[in-house]
């Protein structure tokens, strides 16, 4: 009988048994010269020893297991300590003497610890505040399978009903309760106070049963209302007889044998959102001439869709429930006085495109009550927070009137915010990170005194730990943004455990395996990006003055390049000027390949020309590396740089315009936490090239919808491209091939529709099991309350003194 063998005993063994090999490793490691190295150190130092193995018995070594199972190791003299994840999510941490070569596990305090001694010089404090949030989960409901990651409320539903309804026999009274709470201001839902127990509820719908059979199925609520408020029913079970009786019908099958798809259902009919806020406080939040300011890009995209799709999901819900009420949703945002020529020193602003939803700005104050006029760099605003939080509470019940049904954070500023308001009002609260930014700067926890002047990550780490862990619900576009890859961390499984030595401590921060975790992917807004040959829908009136920025003579303080031949297609990117965004790096990437610059010229809408324009400290110096590359790469005749902001409409088109002429779009970023351009080119049928980091790794079928490219390898990127243009020329149909492939992609997985129905339903499902059972988590918010209170306030009092 074969036993299995656990990896980690045969590693000892090996080690062992093999010195000259491990030691040839170890001095490999060693002679890096750094004291924390990379997983791409750790295998290309193992690729150097095994290159000189003549047996190749070492690439099937328990060694070479270790290696691949290594995402980080940290070295001194005498020990080398590797972080193993050996699946998804799963950690083992283990450490080797460097002459004895033993091999012991140690817990995640003890590597930690052990990096910190390395940051540090060798300092050693004698007490450490670890954060540890893992107790208070221990008997709550769990995902095992890295597959079920994100798809958290389909297996707790499972779960809860199983536990409500069969262990414990409370759910029938729990789900009673839950449907007689309902109502809006003070009209009364679901149910009134003439069903009072379970059993009383069954015979009302039995008898509802009977006699909606002998009405027109197509009758309206009103024309039976009167009989059913005689039997204990109220507005909400739908708009016509039909609806009605499915609802109750589908009530009966839930008492009867409980499932946790009729539950869902069930709950996807219940009258429970008719308003919501939505947090976003940085940046330049409008709906026009914001774009491309710092701190302002694809997340006020992102919103502005989002709210339209939502408030069409609630507007379709409420009609199908025979409720009257017209939905209204509110984004808040802070006020700027010092616009720039924006609407942001506007109080409120209706949404386009939208009955009744609107951006709500408050300002920023100091301790003295004072406004903050000016703009303020998103990494700068954590003094102003709590204040905002408590003024902008108070605005927003006043325009409501009263508090909304569920609150939506937004970036790690509005999710604290969101987590401060929803603790106060005890509404559900969903967080969006858009993007995490520990993953982004390398070993930013471990450095972090080295990054504070200018980011201030002690606070925003806090903020983030504080607010994942406070969120009913937290919904991210792609799997990558949870859990990663089986080769690399994800976002949130960043946060699991680390270090900011001198501060605190995580040994247990945020479990991916959560139920919390939902993948909800947002879409583009079909009305402006569609297909380039949907003809009739094209803006033709834009063609002109699109040709004359893409190809005009002159060059202005906005615009730099002039294309000198304009029978090549274009290569089109469009991004903020940011070292993430990585806009220089390809324009660099381009200038050092003769083989691309051949075959295509390049388009760039980024940033400013001018860099006084800027007020990012940031960009201006991506800016003035721009203006340095075109320079000394000769790119003038090739590249057509516009510093200009476009308005949601010709940026649409312009999409369309360059896969008119044949063209390609790009997302270079160094990561990507999703990738909205990618959605808006492919949208527009452009076909596109974008990083292998993050979200787009998933939404592009490599070589089908679209080409992923590594942003660490630009002389293999540009190859790429210039061999996708090269195969156009030779293969006609391949261009269309590659267009196709991405709008059938977006179509099927990628929609605003998709993703409101999904917001609706998780909304409901998170808010009756917070209310039925202990997904409250009472002692992980006071925990949380400690933390922000002790930690968080303290280090934002200081950014401000």
């Amino acid at each position: 009988m074969n036993q299995r063998v656990d990896p980690l005993h045969a590693a000892e063994a090996y080690l062992g048994s093999h010195r000259n090999e491990v030691l040839g490793f170890l001095h490999q490691l060693q002679a890096i010269g750094r004291p924390f190295l990379l997983r791409s150190n750790i295998q290309d130092a193992f690729a150097q020893i095994s290159a000189a193995d003549s047996t190749g018995n070492l690439q099937t070594s328990p060694l070479a297991t270790l290696v691949d199972w290594s995402q980080e190791a940290a070295m001194d003299k005498s020990w080398v300590c590797f972080a193993l994840r050996p699946r998804i999510a799963r950690w083992i941490y283990v450490r080797i003497h460097c002459e004895t070569l033993n091999l012991e596990t140690i817990g995640v305090s003890e590597f930690l610890a052990f990096k910190e001694r390395l940051a540090d010089g060798g300092y050693e404090s004698d007490w450490v505040l670890e954060v540890d949030l893992e107790p208070f989960s221990r008997h709550a409901y769990k995902l095992h399978e890295s597959d079920s990651i994100g798809r958290g409320v389909e297996f707790l539903n499972r779960d809860l009903s199983s536990r409500l309804f069969h262990e414990l026999g409370k759910g029938d009274q729990g789900l009673l309760d839950f449907l007689r709470v309902h109502k809006f201001r003070n009209q009364q839902l679901m149910l009134n106070d003439a069903i009072e127990d379970v059993p009383g509820l069954r015979s009302a719908l039995r008898q509802a049963e009977t006699r909606l059979r002998r009405e027109a199925q197509d009758a309206s609520w009103d024309s039976v209302s009167r009989e059913l408020h005689s039997l204990g029913f109220e507005p909400g079970w739908g708009d016509t007889v039909a609806r009605i009786r499915e609802s109750m019908r589908l009530l009966l099958d839930i008492l009867e044998a409980p499932s946790p798809t009729a539950l869902e259902r069930f709950l996807g009919r219940v009258p429970m959102v008719f308003s919501l806020a939505i947090l976003s406080p940085h940046g330049y939040f409008g709906q026009s001439g914001v774009l491309g300011r710092p701190d302002t890009g694809g997340q006020i995209v992102y919103i502005l869709d989002q709210v339209r799709a939502l408030e069409h999901e609630m507007e379709h819900r409420l009609h199908q429930q025979g409720i009257n009420i017209e939905p209204e949703i509110l984004v808040l945002t802070r006020l700027i006085p010092e616009a720039d020529g924006t609407t942001c020193d506007q109080r409120i602003e209706h949404i386009a495109g939208t009955s009744n939803a609107r951006i709500l700005r408050v300002p920023f104050r100091n301790r003295r009550g004072e406004i903050i006029p000016h703009w303020i760099s998103r990494f700068e605003i954590w003094p102003y927070l709590e204040r905002y939080a408590t003024e902008a509470q108070r605005e927003m019940l006043a325009e409501l009137g009263g508090r909304p049904d569920l609150i939506i954070g937004n970036y790690s500023d509005g999710n604290l915010v969101a987590s401060l308001m929803s603790e106060r009002l005890g509404v559900t609260q969903c967080n969006i990170a858009h993007a995490l930014e520990k993953t982004k700067y390398l070993y930013s926890d471990l450095f972090w005194h080295e990054n504070e002047e200018h980011y201030h990550f002690s606070c925003q780490f806090t903020a983030d730990l504080i607010a994942m862990n406070a969120a009913d619900f937290i919904i991210t576009s792609t799997y990558q943004e949870i859990a990663g890859t089986d080769d690399t961390l994800g976002q949130y499984e960043s946060h699991a455990a680390f270090t900011m030595p001198g501060l605190f401590r995580v040994v247990h921060g945020i479990d991916v395996y959560d139920p919390k975790f939902n993948i909800v992917s947002p879409g583009a807004d079909a009305d402006v990006y569609f297909p380039y040959s949907d003809s009739e829908r094209r803006l033709v009136h834009l063609q002109d003055s699109i040709r004359e920025l893409v190809y005009g003579r002159q060059a202005t303080d906005e615009i730099r390049g002039v294309l000198a031949d304009t029978g090549k297609p274009l290569l089109f990117t469009m991004a903020r000027m940011d070292h993430i965004k990585n806009i220089t790096g390809f324009v660099e990437w381009y200038g050092n390949s003769p083989q691309l610059r051949e075959r295509a010229n390049l388009l760039v809408i980024s940033g400013h020309v001018d860099p006084s324009r800027s007020a990012d400290t940031e960009e201006r110096a991506q800016i003035e590396l721009m203006h340095e590359l075109m320079t000394r790469l000769e790119l003038d005749d090739q590249v057509r740089w516009l510093g200009v902001h476009l308005e949601k409409s010709l940026s649409g088109e312009i999409y369309r315009f360059v896969a008119d002429e044949r063209g390609a779009f790009v997302q270079p970023a160094l990561f990507e936490a999703f990738g909205l351009t990618v959605i808006e080119a492919m949208s527009s049928g452009l076909p596109t090239f974008a990083t292998c980091f993050g979200g787009p790794r998933e939404i592009i079928e490599d070589g089908v919808s679209g080409f992923h490219i590594d942003p660490n390898h630009g002389d293999r990127s540009t190859a790429r491209m210039a061999e996708f243009f090269d195969r156009c020329a030779a293969e006609e149909g391949y261009w269309k091939q590659i267009s196709d492939g991405g709008l059938t992609r977006v179509a099927e997985h990628y929609t605003w529709k998709r993703y409101a129905e999904r917001i609706m339903t998780l909304s409901r499902i998170y808010g009756f099991w917070k209310h039925v059972s202990n997904l409250e988590r009472a002692e992980t918010r006071r925990y949380l309350q400690m933390f922000y209170g002790l930690e968080f306030r303290r280090l934002a009092e200081q950014l401000e003194s």
